[in-house]
């Protein structure tokens, strides 16, 4: 929905026990009336990859937990996310404890690709999670205007790191990825652009 579109007000019927628990959500959750939290409400709904358009392009997350112990996990992952670093944009590698890893890709790309990417992580022997959450939909005409994406990812592996102290260790690595864009326009022209 665009900030400029005009509001048309309609009803909706629900039961009345529906409405109060409904009411009791949305203060709890800071709104200050119905419509807000029923456009929100819309806007997740749309966002739901499995009302989109699998030719839409779509930017979000791929969130996943996986044990690091099972044997070539890792080198499996590495690899599935080489063979979709077009849509990859970043990732971000916690260590949850002594086995568990919680790692985030930050995606765009086709929706059917990265739908594609998530079910072939959540299928992995160790992988008890793999979610892909939509947060932006591209509108039509406006996705990549003039650019084409040959994403030389040359990795910059910056580290950050969080402490627990008195327990464990816990350690962020945020990988980027440096992006080459080509401009039609400007017949071809690498541009870099820091990711």
């Amino acid at each position: 929905m665009n900030d400029k579109d005009a509001l048309v007000r309609f009803g909706i019927s629900m039961p009345q026990s529906l409405i109060d628990q409904y009411d009791r959500l949305i203060a709890l959750q800071g709104y200050d009336n119905r419509s807000e939290a029923i456009r929100d409400l819309a806007r997740k709904a749309l966002l739901a990859s499995s009302s989109l358009q699998p030719e839409g392009t779509v930017a979000g997350t791929i969130v996943m937990v996986y044990d690091h112990h099972v044997r070539e996990l890792p080198m499996t992952l590495m690899e599935l996310q080489h063979d979709y670093h077009q849509e990859i944009i970043s990732t971000m590698h916690i260590h949850l404890n002594h086995a568990q890893c919680l790692e985030i890709l930050v995606v765009r790309g086709k929706v059917h690709q990265l739908r594609e990417l998530q079910q072939r992580i959540q299928v992995l022997r160790g992988v008890s999670y793999a979610e892909l959450s939509v947060t932006h939909v591209d509108e039509p005409g406006t996705a990549g205007e003039g650019h084409e994406h040959g994403h030389d990812h040359g990795h910059e592996h910056g580290q950050m790191h969080a402490h627990k102290h008195g327990y464990e260790q816990d350690h962020v690595h945020v990988h980027k990825h440096a992006h080459e864009h080509e401009h039609a326009a400007e017949g071809g022209k690498p541009e870099p652009e820091n990711g």
